[in-house]
């Protein structure tokens, strides 16, 4: 009985997740992840992440990301835990390891992406199928500073929410500006939306209204907290 609460557990999470995520996409963005979060993406977080986790607070699912190039690709989940930015790629040998060039091209963005500051997880799909307590058991030690992170400041969440946090990590990582169009963009929100928390963030001390020349019309916001507050997480 309790296997089957758990199961209803995350069906439900899953759902409003999923859905929360397709209704803020639109054109290519909303392409990729009908197409991406298929059967080895689902695999993933309901054997491993929700187990590890139970939630979805952060996981990005079929994140765009630029290469080396500038061209536009989508990784299977993007974790934002604080500062930090981890994704994750199920590999299936069907389509990764019988094409060479496409093998060869999925670890050189792999190589980038740990060159931009990104920690990047290969998860094999057949491992998951045969063995998903060795990759739960293995992320867990991988990942537990960041889990240990989250569940010992919870109670920030009542002083910051999820969006005011996820624009203090995007300015950090932005050499601490925070463009509103941009953001807009990259976090898949309305522009007056980021406006909104922005203002709300300069109230609370984090952020810096920045004009340009004598004009009073802010052009950005400049994160001024530390990157090691708690307040991120």
């Amino acid at each position: 009985m309790q296997s089957e609460g758990i199961k209803v557990g995350f069906t439900e999470e899953h759902d409003q997740w999923l859905s929360k995520h397709l209704k803020r996409r639109k054109g290519e963005r909303l392409d990729a992840l009908k197409r991406g979060h298929s059967y080895g993406n689902r695999l993933f977080v309901e054997c491993v992440w929700w187990p590890l986790t139970g939630h979805f607070h952060g996981l990005h699912p079929e994140y765009e990301v630029k290469d080396w190039r500038g061209r536009s690709y989508f990784i299977d989940f993007l974790w934002m835990a604080g500062s930090s930015r981890i994704a994750f790629e199920i590999m299936d040998y069907g389509s990764h390891g019988t094409d060479r060039s496409k093998y060869r091209m999925d670890l050189n963005r792999g190589l980038f992406l740990q060159s931009q500051d990104y920690m990047v997880l290969y998860i094999s799909l057949d491992e998951m199928k045969e063995n998903p307590s060795f990759v739960l058991s293995t992320l867990r030690n991988v990942l537990s500073p960041y889990l240990l992170a989250g569940t010992a400041n919870r109670s920030t969440e009542k002083s910051y929410s999820r969006i005011e946090r996820e624009l203090m990590r995007l300015a950090i990582r932005n050499y601490r500006v925070l463009r509103p169009i941009d953001a807009a963009r990259e976090l898949e929100l309305h522009y007056t939306t980021i406006i909104k928390y922005s203002r709300m963030l300069v109230d609370k001390g984090k952020f810096r209204p920045i004009a340009r020349g004598t004009s009073p019309r802010v052009t950005y916001y400049e994160y001024i907290g530390t990157i090691q507050s708690p307040d991120l997480v």
